[in-house]
C-alpha cells in the first residue's frame, strides 16, 4: 500500500485530520494507495511555510530562479516516463497519453524559464522635465492551485512554475484520486534546489479547498475542475478578496461542413472523443453534422471505433483505459441509456462491450438522430460518449454553438477558407480549432474558455498566467538638478 503524504517546507509530512482517502488502480479496481486527508491546521501549516519563504524568495535575483527552473525542467524531462507510470497507475489513461500531458506540462515550464524576459516592463524617460516614468510587474504573495483528476501532472504544470518563476510561493492541493504524480513533480521540485517552502503540496478534499479560500495569507487561487465548482471556487474566493482563475466544465462541438475531408474529419472525430476515455475537458462531445455528410460520417467514425483497442494502460495495444472510477463509470453508462429512452439512435453501445476482471472500463459509444433537449446533450458527461447532431446548414449549426451554456473550445472541418474565417470570428468559445479537433493552445499562448467554462478574467498559464499572478505598479520618479544640489557627490559637478 502506497501512503501518500503531504510535503510542506520541504519534508513529506503526515496528516493530522485522521481522515483518509483510498487510492485505485482504475484498470483492475484494486486501492493501491491511501493519503491522509488534510485537516485545516495541515493547511494553514502549508500556507504558513510559503508565507515564511516568500520574503527571500522574491528577492532572489532574476538570475538565480532562472538557473533553478532550467535544472526542474531538465529533472521533469529526464523522469518523463517515471511520472508517466504513475498518471496510468492511478489515473488509467495510456502511457503515450500519459507522455503527452508531461510534454504539454514541461512546454509551461519552459515558458517560465524564460521569466527574465516576461517581467521586462516600460520605462519613459523625461516623461516631463527631469520627471520619468517606469512600470513593473510585482508578485502577489502567496497563491495555490487545486488541480483536477484528468490531468494529474500537466495542471499543476499549468500553475505553479510561473506563479512562482515571477517570484510567488505556492500551495498545491491536487485532486485525492490520483495524487502521486504531482507529489513525484513536487519532489524534482526541491530536488532542483529551490528554497524549502516556496511550493508545498496538501492532500485535501472540500475542508482543504474551504480553507485555502478563506485563508488571509492566500493571495490568489487558481482552479480546473466542473463547472459548479468553479463557480464555488470563484465566488467564495472573491467574497474573501482573492483573485481568482477558476476553469469550469465543458461541452464541445465539432462541426462538419459537407466538403470536409470525410477520413480526416472520421479520424479526428475518435481521437477527440474517445482519448483518455473522454475525461478531458476539450474532448469533443458533440459532432455537428451540416447537411448530407452525416450519413457517411457516422458509418466512417463506425468504422474506426470497432478497430480501437481498449485495455490496461500500460499495455502498449491499447488506445483507450478505463474510466477514473466505478462510480463514474456507471454514471456515463447511464447515459446511454437515457439517450435511447430520449429517441436517439444508439449506433455503438459501450455497454456491451465485455472486460475481464473488476477494472473500471466502460467500451466507446456513438449516439445519432440527438437533440438539444435531451441529458446526453445538456449535461457534461465526462465519458467515451460521442453525440451526433444533425443540421441543415452551418448557421443552424452555428446557432448551436452560440446557444450552449459552455464555450469552452469547438472546431470546424472544412476546405472552405471563407467559412473557417466565419467560423473563428463567429463561434462563442474560448479556444478555436480549424481542421483541429483538440485546438489546445501551446505553452506560449493561454488556455482558457468563455461563458460558463471559465469564471474570473485571466485564462491559464501562457501571458495571461504572467499577468495573473503579478500585478503592476508604476513608479514616477523627479530627482534633483545635479548643477543646484547642495549635496556634495564627490566629484565636479559640470562633468
Amino acid at each position: 500500500m502506497n501512503h501518500i503524504e503531504h510535503f510542506i517546507d520541504g519534508t513529506s509530512t503526515g496528516a493530522t485530520s485522521g481522515r483518509t482517502s483510498a487510492v485505485y488502480d482504475p484498470a483492475t479496481g484494486e486501492q493501491t494507495g491511501e493519503l491522509g486527508l488534510a485537516s485545516v491546521d495541515d493547511v494553514d501549516l502549508a500556507v504558513a511555510s510559503a508565507r515564511a519563504a516568500f520574503d527571500g524568495w522574491r528577492d532572489m535575483s532574476i538570475a538565480r530562479r532562472t538557473k533553478l527552473m532550467f535544472k526542474f525542467r531538465e529533472l521533469v524531462d529526464a523522469n518523463t516516463d517515471e511520472i508517466a507510470r504513475r498518471i496510468t497507475a492511478e489515473h488509467g489513461k495510456v502511457l503515450d497519453d500519459a507522455r503527452g500531458e508531461v510534454a504539454r506540462g514541461l512546454e509551461n515550464i519552459e515558458y517560465a524559464c524564460g521569466l527574465a524576459e516576461l517581467l521586462k516592463a516600460g520605462y519613459s524617460s523625461q516623461a516631463s522635465t527631469g520627471v520619468d516614468v517606469y512600470s513593473v510587474r510585482e508578485p502577489l504573495g502567496v497563491v495555490a492551485g487545486i488541480t483536477p483528476f484528468n490531468f494529474p501532472a500537466m495542471v499543476p504544470l499549468w500553475m505553479f512554475p510561473n506563479a512562482i518563476a515571477t517570484g510567488n510561493t505556492f500551495v498545491l492541493k491536487p485532486s485525492e484520486r490520483d495524487p502521486s504524480a504531482p507529489r513525484f513533480i513536487v519532489e524534482l521540485f526541491h530536488e532542483a534546489g529551490f528554497p524549502e517552502g516556496v511550493l508545498n503540496f496538501v492532500n485535501g478534499d472540500k475542508v482543504a479547498v474551504d480553507r485555502l479560500l478563506e485563508h488571509p495569507d492566500v493571495k490568489a487561487l487558481s482552479f480546473v475542475g466542473s463547472t459548479p465548482i468553479a463557480k464555488y471556487v470563484y465566488e467564495t474566493g472573491a467574497h474573501h478578496g482573492k483573485r481568482v482563475q477558476a476553469l469550469g466544465g465543458a461541452k464541445n462541438h465539432m462541426l462538419v461542413l459537407p466538403d470536409a475531408d470525410i477520413d480526416l474529419a472520421a479520424d479526428a472525430a475518435v481521437s477527440a472523443a474517445y482519448g483518455s476515455a473522454g475525461e478531458r475537458c476539450m474532448a469533443i462531445s458533440v459532432l455537428v453534422a451540416v447537411g448530407p455528410i452525416a450519413d457517411p460520417l457516422v458509418d466512417a467514425i463506425k468504422v474506426r471505433m470497432e478497430k480501437l483497442t481498449i485495455g490496461p494502460g500500460t499495455d502498449p495495444a491499447s488506445e483507450m483505459g478505463p474510466l477514473i472510477t466505478r462510480e463514474h463509470r456507471d454514471r456515463v453508462a447511464n447515459y446511454i441509456g437515457a439517450g435511447a429512452d430520449a429517441g436517439a439512435k444508439v449506433v455503438v453501445d459501450g455497454r456491451d462491450m465485455e472486460f475481464d476482471g473488476d477494472g473500471f472500463f466502460l467500451g466507446t459509444s456513438l449516439i445519432d438522430h440527438v437533440t438539444t433537449d435531451m441529458s446526453v446533450y445538456t449535461d457534461e458527461i465526462f465519458g467515451p460518449v460521442l453525440s451526433v447532431v444533425r443540421t441543415d446548414s452551418y448557421d443552424e449549426g452555428v446557432q448551436l454553438i452560440r446557444d450552449c451554456p459552455w464555450g469552452n473550445g469547438t472546431a470546424i472541418f472544412t476546405r472552405d477558407g471563407g467559412a473557417a474565417r466565419r467560423f473563428q470570428a463567429e463561434a462563442d468559445a474560448g479556444m478555436v480549432g480549424i481542421n483541429v479537433p483538440v485546438p489546445v493552445p501551446v505553452g506560449y499562448h493561454s488556455f482558457g474558455g468563455w461563458k460558463d467554462s471559465l469564471f474570473g478574467d485571466n485564462h491559464m498559464y501562457g501571458p495571461e498566467g504572467v499577468q495573473f499572478y503579478t500585478r503592476g505598479k508604476v513608479v514616477t520618479s523627479r530627482w534633483p538638478d545635479p548643477a543646484t544640489s547642495t549635496v556634495d557627490l564627490g566629484f565636479p559637478q559640470n562633468d
